[in-house]
């Protein structure tokens, strides 16, 4: 059974279709990286599987064991978030903040887990420092220890290594590709096909032509001549 299961989606805002008739489901385990041109509802994609956007037509389902509040999410960051003046350990654990309903307090398991995700994330030595204060690349981890407070069965990573130099990248990749070796679900928008083809056993390609289906098929249609992608997923040869 699937994990998440998007059924004819059509995406939007405003009144304005960007993506239409998307389907595709994603399984646990799996590793699936979401590519295509600016502008083709990548982020759109992944607010509306987060709950925060509703489709304009079809559904997003969860299965297998996984309730719509278990998924970890890491967005992409704007200016005033990179400057929050809050510790480390307080915006790691401030991803309990969903299961803790009124409760004014973390729980004793809860501090202890997310002592365990920060030194998941090699990052235990900065709990006291200031987030406003770090590296970008020291920021992402934090806020992957922070998406890791939510869940450890599936993470939704909104470009995780944008405007990361290239050591930094391959170190976060490896930090992400660790987890997924853990069980964890991986849904990644990237903007980076070599990564992809490296990590992914999945690619979802939106834009004007659309495919979903095995990083093996992607792979192959890339050079295949004739190829083309159909709405519904997978690749058919034209």
């Amino acid at each position: 059974m699937a994990q998440l299961t998007c059924d004819s989606v059509t995406l939007g805002y405003e009144g304005k279709e960007i993506l239409t008739d998307l389907s595709f489901s994603v399984s646990q385990g799996d590793y699936l990286c979401i590519v295509g041109e600016n502008g083709s509802g990548k982020s759109t994609l992944m607010k509306t599987i987060l709950g925060l956007h509703s489709p304009m037509k079809g559904t997003i389902t969860t299965g297998d064991g996984l309730k719509p509040t278990e998924i970890g999410y890491l967005p992409q960051q704007t200016l005033v978030q990179r400057d929050f003046p809050a510790s480390v350990r307080e915006i790691v654990i401030s991803g309990f903040q969903g299961k803790c309903g009124i409760r004014p307090f973390y729980s004793k398991e809860e501090k202890r887990q997310a002592a365990e995700n920060m030194k998941k994330m090699r990052i235990e030595d900065l709990a006291k420092r200031c987030y406003r204060e770090l590296s970008g690349g020291q920021q992402q981890r934090v806020l992957l220890a922070r998406a890791l407070c939510a869940t450890q069965k599936m993470l939704l990573l909104d470009e995780p290594v944008a405007g990361l130099d290239p050591k930094v990248t391959a170190e976060m990749y490896s930090l992400i590709n660790e987890l997924h070796s853990e069980g964890i679900t991986i849904i990644m928008i990237s903007h980076d096909i070599e990564a992809a083809m490296r990590y992914a056993t999945h690619v979802l390609h939106i834009g004007k032509d659309v495919f979903f289906g095995s990083k093996e098929s992607f792979k192959r249609g890339m050079f295949m001549d004739g190829f083309s992608f159909n709405k519904k997923g997978g690749e058919r040869n034209g």
